[in-house]
């Protein structure tokens, strides 16, 4: 089966690793993820229309991911382990290399116990990345651990801060086909679940799916660090471009796209094929986009996701006059000290990116009937709440489009100009 496969790794998605030089290692591990979705996908068309399992497929092929990513996360865990095992027998550490190498052994079967529940039915995790789920509960254990066992607390967080960067620039490599068996067979066996078919009749057309052969056909790269990708040049897309035309191929009838990413801001205006007849960008800064988003939750302590909910509480309009992630924290720290609300200040905040974004937009040409909202940002609901109000206030009624899935657009350009590559030479 030919793949063509897009890859954006922006400011945003190249932290898919949070190694944010490494882009061997970001695009290898986005290769693998497109290719889990895929298999992902020919699950769901072999399972639809199993007798037993009508009306349970998307339940079925949910538990089955969060399965496969408990496995995936078990073997990098493992990795881990064997790594601060191994950095652990260095020299600096001779006098305690028997101590410390058993208070890592228990520190990993705690942390094993603890972080394998983040993975049942219904669990919420703050992050995806291994090293955010990995780092912080390794620091509590570690610390109770060292304190346990007499081992310097300094030790173990040394032998940890070296390991964690040589395993995530590692990605899982072990047997794609094994871990989505397993998957298969906790998810059937998982209490949370009432599947009225069997293990051994959904298996089937599992195995049969993974029995298809899928060919790397053609790559295109895009993204803020699109010139350090490991491919030609040949293979390399602008952001407006791919975003443009990915904005087309979620909605063909797109005419206006926002990306808002983690480094800029992008107004697009496309034709009725895709194609960009006209845009304007952010200059110089990443004022009002994700990475000032990013640098407002770690001023408020919060996780990036907490922002939007948070803002949505608000009662008050808070006037905020800079998105400048310079100045942000002073302003922030100004309004807390004045006793505004914190649900307040968050509101304002999104108020203000937005009305950033609308410059950009009215310069790229206006919001035209259908506004498709792409990028990272698109889904923070405060953000698209905001965008929603002043799009109305500003151009009138708009169908405003806004997928599950926007922060893949640009990715989905990508490959889509890889097909067109190979369609065109044929």
């Amino acid at each position: 089966m030919q793949c063509f496969i897009g890859i954006d790794l922006g400011s945003t998605r190249r932290g898919i690793t949070n190694s944010r030089s490494n882009y061997d290692t970001a695009s290898a591990v986005a290769k693998q993820e497109a290719f889990i979705d895929t298999r992902l996908t020919l699950f769901r068309r072999e399972l639809d229309g199993v007798a037993g399992l009508e009306g349970q497929v998307e339940e079925l092929i949910e538990g089955l991911e969060r399965n496969f990513r408990l496995e995936q996360f078990l073997e990098q865990l493992k990795d881990l382990q064997e790594t601060c095992l191994n950095n652990g027998d260095d020299l600096r550490f001779a006098k305690i290399r028997k101590p410390l190498g058993d208070a890592i052994d228990e520190t990993f079967v705690r942390l094993r116990e603890k972080l394998v529940e983040l993975y049942a039915p219904g669990a919420e995790r703050k992050s995806d990345f291994f090293r955010d789920l990995a780092g912080s509960v390794y620091m509590q254990l570690s610390e109770v651990v060292a304190e346990e066992s007499g081992v310097p607390f300094d030790a173990m967080l040394n032998v940890y801060d070296k390991s964690i960067i040589e395993v995530e620039n590692r990605p899982p490599a072990g047997d794609m086909s094994g871990k989505f068996l397993r998957a298969l067979h906790r998810v059937m066996t998982e209490e949370d679940h009432d599947f009225k078919a069997t293990e051994e009749s959904v298996a089937a057309p599992v195995k049969s799916a993974l029995e298809i052969g899928l060919e790397e056909t053609y790559v295109v790269g895009t993204g803020y660090g699109r010139v350090r990708l490991p491919f030609p040049k040949e293979h390399i897309r602008s952001e407006i471009l791919c975003h443009g035309l990915g904005a087309h191929l979620m909605y063909p009838n797109t005419r206006t796209v926002l990306d808002i990413g983690g480094q800029d801001t992008k107004g697009i205006q496309v034709d009725d094929s895709g194609i960009v007849v006209n845009f304007q960008m952010n200059d110089r800064c990443a004022a009002g986009c994700g990475r000032y988003l990013g640098y407002i939750a770690d001023e408020m302590n919060l996780g990036l996701h907490e922002l939007g909910p948070l803002a949505m509480k608000s009662t008050k309009n808070v006037r905020i006059n800079s998105t400048c992630t310079v100045f942000a924290g002073a302003e922030l720290r100004d309004r807390l000290s004045l006793g505004e609300k914190r649900e307040d200040i968050m509101a304002g905040l999104h108020r203000a990116i937005i009305l950033r974004a609308m410059s950009i937009l009215s310069r790229s040409g206006g919001v035209e009937d259908e506004f498709t909202f792409t990028g990272g940002v698109a889904k923070n609901e405060a953000a698209v709440k905001e965008l929603r109000k002043l799009i109305e206030e500003n151009y009138g009624e708009r169908t405003i489009n806004i997928n599950p899935n926007s922060i893949y657009t640009g990715a989905l350009g990508g490959a889509e100009f890889a097909r067109r590559a190979v369609m065109e030479a044929a």
